[in-house]
This record gives structure tokens, sequence and C-alpha cells, in this order.
């Protein structure tokens, strides 16, 4: 990582400082993020980039496989399957362990996404970062646009395109209850799309429609989809007045097979050095006896619900669905970013976006997750500082 940099940030670091950003962060719309902010971006040196590329190459040259669709259509079997499915995801997520192996830093791929993730809110966070410490002016969050307004455009582009706004909605499950929500609201400021509950969207043929702030019906032709099937799924209060599983005339902006798609579901067909030894459930032959160097985690879940870290025997015993689980070998943190008091450990989520027609996806931005707990996440860091969320930022 870039120690250098590190050693500057520290130097002006003050917790007064970092108060200042939740400060204006907030008054941003008059809204206080529901999730930890970390005190610091991370620093990503040249080695770590181009080992992060590296990784995503080889998911993204697997995804792009001519029997991928063939593969992992035993997914869509586990869940449902929703029609007028594209030919590729719009959004790639890739998440990375910082790891040493050999006494070198490496990333391990953790999780894989087809999915969207905080596209709008990540930039708009450096932007924090800069007007509270101004030598970052020097550094950039995007991995190949030049500056915000480019990226803001093929991000607008993408899930916009040349549609009326109006006709287009962000859709996600009570979205103003949703921990993501400051994502949402950046999402509806630079693209001008609302903001809809799935009990909002309503059918009439093969047409759906949203009531506006006036209460007029206004159909809906592209679905910015940001449901996580998972809570769906347990929401069994909601009353839809539409069916996933109908083919409407709209368009998809990240389709929701891919959610499935690409997912755990993948991990065990990855190999090489950037990825875990992962084994699904039905196809262990044996409980290996170190268990306790592996976690057991659910293919369809979101957030770690229902990983098992510390592993028994009786664990694996108690899975019915034995297909709808994997075991996977621990990776080892290791402890890379230096705080006030002490060494933290980092997750990086590379974010990559597909639009219809390109050959491969173009990779945007980062997000990190700082960590001093077992995990990460926001249960095993509680009452903790320099963890939670942030970015990462590289040199002009």
């Amino acid at each position: 990582m870039e120690s250098k940099n590190r050693q500057l940030f520290n130097s002006q670091f003050t917790v007064e400082k970092y108060h200042e950003m939740q400060n204006q962060i907030a008054k941003t719309f008059d809204y206080a993020p529901t999730f930890r902010i970390a005190e610091t971006p991370v620093f990503i040196d040249e080695n770590l980039k181009k080992q992060l590329f590296e990784a995503c190459d080889q998911i993204i040259d697997f995804i792009q496989q001519p029997d991928f669709l063939e593969k992992t259509q035993q997914a869509l079997k586990y869940n449902f399957e929703v029609p007028n499915e594209d030919q590729h995801t719009t959004f790639l997520a890739a998440d990375f362990g910082i790891c040493e192996e050999g006494g070198e830093i490496v990333p391990k791929l953790i999780e894989v996404q087809g999915f969207p993730s905080l596209y709008n809110f990540q930039h708009n966070l450096f932007d924090h970062f800069v007007e509270t410490y101004p030598f970052l002016e020097n550094y950039t969050p995007f991995l190949t646009h030049n500056n915000k307004e480019a990226y803001v455009q093929f991000l607008k582009d993408t899930i916009v395109g040349s549609e009326d706004p109006k006709h287009v909605i962000l859709l996600e499950i009570e979205p103003e209850k949703q921990n993501t929500k400051i994502d949402f609201y950046y999402a509806k400021r630079e693209m001008g799309i609302p903001l809809v509950c799935v009990t909002e969207v309503f059918e009439n043929g093969s047409q759906l429609f949203y009531k506006n702030d006036a209460g007029e019906a206004i159909q809906i032709k592209k679905i910015y989809n940001r449901v996580i099937f998972d809570e769906l799924n347990l929401r069994t209060d909601l009353s839809l007045n539409f069916d996933f599983k109908k083919p409407y005339d709209i368009e998809w902006i990240g389709h929701p097979n891919w959610f499935f798609r690409i997912s755990k579901f993948i991990l065990p067909d990855l190999q090489g050095k950037y990825f875990i030894e992962t084994t699904r459930l039905s196809d262990l032959k044996e409980v290996p006896a170190d268990l306790e160097n592996y976690v057991l985690k659910p293919l369809f879940s979101f957030s770690g619900t229902g990983v098992v870290f510390h592993v028994t025997p009786q664990d694996i015993a108690a899975v019915v669905d034995k297909e709808l689980y994997i075991l996977q070998k621990k990776v080892h943190y290791k402890p890379i970013i230096q705080s006030p008091n002490g060494m933290v450990k980092t997750e990086i989520r590379v974010l990559y976006i597909w639009p219809k027609g390109d050959s491969k996806p173009t990779p945007v931005l980062t997000l990190a997750r700082m960590s001093r707990g077992e995990m990460i996440g926001v249960k095993f860091n509680k009452d903790k500082d320099w963890v939670g969320g942030t970015l990462g930022i590289f040199n002009l």
C-alpha cells in the first residue's frame, strides 16, 4: 500500500476533521448515513491495482465463456427466473480481502455480484474527503474516467440513456428505510430518476406504472433494479401489484437473473492465485480434518446473512439443502492500514459497469471496507474507530 501517502494523511488527521466531514455529508440531503463511514480513504498502489485488475479479468473471462448461461441455469432454478434477460450483466462487483501469502500482499476474492453497488455515493464521498484534506486533489477515485462529470455521464447513459428520466425508476423495498439510502438520494439528484418502492408499482396489461408526486400514473419503461430478493422473500408483509415472473414491456437495467448467476454460485469454479478453495457442500466427499480453517456460507444471501464462521461437523450435517451451501477456506486478512492506534484490515470491492453493446465491462470505482474485527462487517466492529465503509484512491 502507499506508505508515504498514508503518513501524510495521518499527520493531518484529527477527530474534529472527521466529525466535520460527517456533518458535511449529512447536510447534503439533511440525512446522516446509517452505516459507518471510515475515517480515511485507502491508498492503493500500482502493484495492488494491477493484481486487482488481473483477478477481475479472470472473473470476466469466466463469465464470458460460451457455456456460462448453461452452467449457471441451476442458480435460477434454486430461486426464480425473471423474463426478458439480457445478454450480460449491467453491473459487476468483486470483493477482495487483502491478504498476505508467501510474504507478499495478495488480493483474494471473497464475493462476486452481478448487482449494483454504491455507484452514486462513492465519487461524492471522495469530494468530501478532498474538501476535508485538500492534498487529496492529487489523487483520483476513478479507474477509467478522467473526472466526475465524465463518470456521471457514463453512468447516466447506461441507466437512463435517451429515455425521459420520469420513465426510469430506481426500484427498491422501502427505499427510505435502506442503509444505502444515501446512494439513492445521489442517484435521484444526478440522474433525475424517482425512487419507487416495490409496493408502489402496478400493472396494466403488459405495462407497469407508478404514481408521481402529483398522483399521475406514469409508465415505467426502465427499471434500475436495487431489490435484494433475499429481503423480498422475507417481507411477507408486503403486497405487490405486479409479478417479477411476468414478461412486461420494460427494460431491466441490472436484470434480476444476474443477481443469481454471478454470485457465490460460481466461486467453486474459479481457480488460481486470486481465488479461495471453495466446495459446494453437495460435492464435499469428506469433512476436512482442519475444519477450523473453513467457513460455511449459504449461496444466496446478502451482507453475510447465515454465514457460520466457526464451523463444526454438526453444522455441516444440519444443512438440509447441501447444494445451496459452500464450504470455503478461510483467508487471513493482513492488517495493512496504519491508523493512529494500530493496524487495520481492509477489503476492496472493484466496481464495473457493462453497457449494452460493449464487449467487456468498464472498471469505474472501488468501495473499501475497513475492519479491526474477526470479519469485515458491522457486528464484528462495534464501538471501534478507523473501521467502516470508504473508497480506494489512486495517484493521478
